[in-house]
Formats: structure tokens, C-alpha cells, sequence
């Protein structure tokens, strides 16, 4: 790892510390701790298939209004060297990118950077930390306002077109309203995209607007769609729906599961995954 990269995961976790130690003087709070597995598939708008497995593991900690996360995962992906995890299909002039002569499946001479070709790899991908904080709690409405700092650092091989190699920086608003079994709930947030010469990158903004129905005290259901703007002129905006089950075990441990289903070239085809969190 670089020194940049060094210098960028150091300040989160400074942060996050701090985030920390804020919140521990007005609650004692509450260590959280999670491990899921996603897999989606979908062809981005390239002539080949391409499969992502996602295996994050992630640490937090909640405490009054304050909630604190940093998330490490295992990537492995099979499919165009034009499409990177997390952001969608690019134009990747890397010459050492998956499928030319890096990654698991490469080898031999490198073809020229603009030909589009497949190929396979795994490792670490990009850590990212993020602080929430909530502006507005009014349990008595069950409405809450929150904003949301997050860094996403560039720990994934960019040559391995796991990443983009690069830092980025995103900011967002998240509001609920809870309605009798009913909760509405809405985000928007932009973020600051780390472009490089092999992979340039615009900023962007998002949004998902969904709905959750608890259907007893141990489980709710629910669905949300997800939009995000265009970052690459090579790509395609990000468009798709997902439905999710929630089941509460006890007071500590909880599990969900999810499906989803994309309505364009920037989503996959389809997706799906679980996450099991455990609190103390």
C-alpha cells in the first residue's frame, strides 16, 4: 500500500475514534459487528458476463445519536476489464488491467489498452469508514433526520480492476417516518469520485426512496429503489430495486437478506445477498 493510501485510511480511523469518544460521553452505547456474502451478475452494457462476489466484514459502534463503521471486503470477479465493483462499467485504459496480463485469468502480451476483454480476479477492495450523526430525533413522531460523511479509500488493485485505485468522498442526508407497522424512508447524497488517467471518473449524486413493514416484533420486510447519476462517459446511470427481509434473533443478533433486480446497464441484472450483525 502507498503512502497515500496509508495517510487516507489512518484519518477515517482517527475519525471514527473521535466519532467514538463523543458519543461514549453522553451514552455507553454499543459495539456492533457484522459479515455478509453478495453475489450479482449482469452485463453492464459489454459483450461479456460478469459475476461479483462480495464478502464485507464490518465493525461500529452506536451510541446516542452518533454511529460510527468501518467496512473491509474480500472481492472476487469474473468478467469485462471494462467493469469495476462499486461503480458500474468505465472505460479502463489500464495496461495491466484484468484480462491483460494481471488478475487471475491473465497472461502473455497485454493487448492494446482499448481493446475490451474479460478476465478473473480476487482480493481486498476498497475500505470505507463512515460517521453518522442524528440531526433530529423525535421518537414521539418516530421521525429522525441524518447526515452521513463516508471514504471510500482505494485499497482495491486497480490493475486487477478490482477498484478504481483512488480515494472517494461522499456526503448524504437519510430521513424516516414511521407510520403505525409502516416506515417511509428516503436518502440523497453526492460524492466526490477519485479519477485517475486509466479510469476518470465525474461526481455524482443519489438517491433511494423505499418503504418497511414490520410484521411482528422479530420481523419486517420492506423495498427500496435506488438511482445514481452517470460518472463515466463510458457508463450508464445506476437504476434498481430491491426487497429485503429482516429477522431479529434476540437482542444481539439479527439477520437480513436481500434481492434485487436492475432496470439498467449501470445495475446489474439481478443480485442478491445476507448479512448476519451482532451487537454488545
Amino acid at each position: 500500500m502507498n503512502c497515500k493510501k496509508s495517510i487516507a485510511l489512518v484519518v477515517p480511523l482517527l475519525l471514527m475514534g473521535l466519532s467514538m469518544q463523543v458519543a461514549r460521553a453522553d451514552d455507553p452505547g454499543h459495539v456492533t459487528a457484522s459479515v455478509g456474502t453478495d453475489y450479482s451478475a449482469g452485463k453492464y452494457g459489454t459483450p461479456f458476463e460478469t459475476d461479483i462476489w462480495d464478502v464485507p466484514l464490518s465493525v461500529g459502534y452506536q451510541a446516542d445519536r452518533w454511529s460510527v463503521k468501518l467496512t473491509v471486503p474480500f472481492i472476487s470477479i469474473s468478467g469485462a476489464n471494462d467493469v469495476i465493483p462499486g461503480i458500474g462499467r468505465v472505460k479502463n485504459s489500464n495496461p495491466h488491467g484484468r484480462g491483460r496480463g494481471k488478475g487471475n485469468s491473465g497472461g502473455g502480451v497485454a493487448p492494446p489498452p482499448a481493446t475490451e476483454t474479460s478476465g478473473s480476479a480476487s482480493g481486498l477492495g476498497d475500505v470505507v469508514a463512515q460517521a453518522s450523526y442524528g440531526l433530529v430525533r423525535d421518537d414521539a413522531a418516530n421521525f429522525g433526520l441524518d447526515v452521513t460523511g463516508k471514504i471510500k479509500i482505494g485499497t482495491a488493485d486497480e490493475n486487477k480492476g478490482l477498484g478504481t485505485g483512488q480515494n472517494d468522498y461522499g456526503l448524504g442526508l437519510g430521513t424516516y417516518k414511521g407510520f403505525g407497522a409502516w416506515t417511509l424512508f428516503a436518502d440523497a447524497g453526492y460524492t466526490k469520485y477519485g479519477s485517475s488517467t486509466y479510469i476518470p471518473l465525474h461526481n455524482g449524486w443519489n438517491g433511494d426512496l423505499g418503504a418497511g413493514y414490520k410484521l411482528d416484533d422479530a420481523n419486517t420486510i420492506g423495498a427500496y429503489y435506488y438511482y445514481r447519476q452517470k460518472i463515466s462517459d463510458s457508463g450508464y446511470t445506476l437504476s434498481e430495486g430491491t426487497a429485503y427481509w429482516d429477522h431479529k434473533f434476540g437482542d444481539g443478533l439479527r439477520l437480513q437478506a436481500y434481492a434485487l433486480a436492475g432496470f439498467s446497464n449501470g445495475s446489474p441484472d439481478w443480485g442478491a445477498g445476507a448479512n448476519v450483525r451482532y451487537s454488545f
